[in-house]
């Protein structure tokens, strides 16, 4: 058996390539949309990709199950669940009829060569969201090795189970997932301590809030170790962990969980985006959505008007899913050297509309010769201070809404940064406000998406960190000043 997990390090993504080397069959797991190197992979270990399955649903990017069934893979789907968390898309291939696909309960068997997968319905994290078995018949074992655990334990974490509701907008439904969870968990602990655990994400995503940066796992280290598993015999405990200090969803999560289960559009391939010249900059619409990938200090100096802070970090592309919708046309500012790179991170999450790009130096002849350029402020703790003290600060935390609730400036009001999207028209139209979270960072590209929305945004230096020690008043409580 052949078996290698691909990692996306800036989704905190794995999908599993795993192959029967006696027949030269594989299969993929919880692919992505940019279905191409996946295939790669498997000819480079001289395996075809007959098959591909995934555990859920997913809202943190855009499946590449369906691209895979376009290309005439037999797709394992779950059909566990209700109605309204069931494939919609199975029978819409774009030349007619329907994929040729297998739907899933618990307790179904099937076979790569001569590996089967067994399969475990595991809801919480979502209702039809399934696990699978993993045993190397080929190689004579008559028991599993592992478990291809998706989003239902991570190491050191579970899936979260609120985000039907704090990201699609299903009213009551964290709840109910919870105790779906717990029993799951339950059902978990029962299994063989040797089982490995593959899964689906690691540190950095936000399907859970405490996610180690280990590949793997075993089930037994988790029975010792894991929080949430630990409690697995105390219901209200548990309720109480794993509903508690959740990050709030990025923006794209809602729309990423509806295409995913009614059709994701078919890639017909990569977007080729054209170099722009200095002389396109000047009659660049302001419709445009510009990604600006340089350091903030050289982004806050000069940038082209509106656009977003997107540094090509861990950051990309969870900001650009918070700020951009599916309809914007992008211009990606950016070394030619990471442009595909880019251009592949924004249609895991469904921006398409890549139409151009400009390097740092075509940026740099528009700046000399004086083209239209805007730039971000930066406020020392001391400035701010003077400006609460003679009542003239507008000071607007994107912090966690817990971490606003543990210690924030007086007076301040909190949108986290992956919402304000949403939240926008809480917010006085044209105000001029500070922005702040811990470090400096999350504002940073907050006060780059204010700017674009008519907002004047100063960043806090430093951020919450930098007015602590300053000396500066803090105030806590359990009740939090929210916009």
């Amino acid at each position: 058996m052949l078996f290698r997990q691909i990692y996306d390090d800036r989704l905190a993504q794995a999908a599993y390539l795993i192959g029967c080397q006696a027949t030269g069959e594989a299969i993929i797991i919880d692919p992505q949309r940019d279905i191409d190197r996946y295939v790669r992979e498997a000819q480079r270990h001289g395996l075809r990709l007959v098959a591909a399955a995934e555990t859920h649903i997913h809202a943190d990017y855009l499946s590449g199950l369906r691209q895979f069934g376009e290309a005439g893979a037999r797709l394992y789907v779950s059909d566990c669940g209700d109605g309204d968390w069931k494939y919609q898309w199975l029978d819409q291939r774009s030349s007619g009829g329907a994929y040729d696909a297998v739907r899933l309960r618990d307790g179904d068997v099937f076979r790569i060569g001569g590996i089967e997968f067994s399969v475990v319905h595991t809801p919480g994290h979502t209702p039809e969201h399934i696990c699978f078995l993993v045993t190397d018949r080929g190689g004579k074992a008559d028991e599993p090795m592992g478990l291809l655990s998706g989003d239902f334990v991570f190491v050191g974490d579970m899936g979260r189970p609120d985000l039907l509701e704090s990201a699609v907008g299903v009213a009551g439904a964290q709840e109910a997932s919870a105790k779906q969870l717990f029993q799951s968990a339950g059902r978990f602990a029962q299994l063989p301590d040797y089982l490995q655990v593959w899964p689906a994400h690691g540190a950095g995503s936000a399907c859970g809030k405490a996610l180690g940066a280990v590949p793997q796992t075993t089930v037994g280290y988790e029975k010792r170790f894991n929080p949430a598993i630990r409690l697995a015999g105390d219901q209200d405990a548990f309720l109480d962990y794993v509903l508690s200090g959740q990050p709030e969803p990025p923006m794209y999560f809602a729309r990423m969980k509806v295409l995913n289960r009614d059709g994701a559009p078919v890639l017909k391939g990569l977007p080729h985006p054209r170099a722009l010249s200095p002389r396109d900059l000047e009659a660049l619409p302001r419709e445009m959505v510009v990604l600006d990938t340089r350091p903030w200090r050289v982004f806050r100096e000069a940038h082209l008007p509106a656009s977003l802070f997107t540094p090509f970090d861990s950051s990309f592309p969870t900001i650009p899913g918070c700020y951009v919708s599916a309809e914007d046309p992008i211009i990606l500012h950016i070394d030619e050297v990471n442009l595909e790179e880019a251009v592949r991170l924004l249609i895991r999450i469904g921006l398409d509309r890549i139409e151009g790009f400009i390097t740092p130096e075509v940026f740099e002849e528009h700046r000399r010769a004086a083209g239209r350029i805007e730039s971000i402020d930066e406020v020392s703790v001391n400035a701010v201070a003077e400006r609460i003290n003679r009542g003239e600060a507008n000071v607007l935390d994107v912090r966690r809404l817990v971490e606003h609730e543990e210690g924030r400036i007086a007076g301040s009001a909190n949108i986290a940064h992956t919402r304000l999207m949403a939240r926008l028209k809480e917010l006085e139209p044209g105000s001029d406000l500070i922005v702040h979270c811990r470090s400096g960072v999350r504002s940073s590209y907050a006060c780059a998406y204010l700017q674009r929305m008519g907002f004047k945004a100063a960043n806090l230096a430093g951020g919450f960190m930098a007015w602590e020690r300053a000396g500066q008043p803090v105030e806590s409580s359990a009740r939090a000043a929210r916009v």
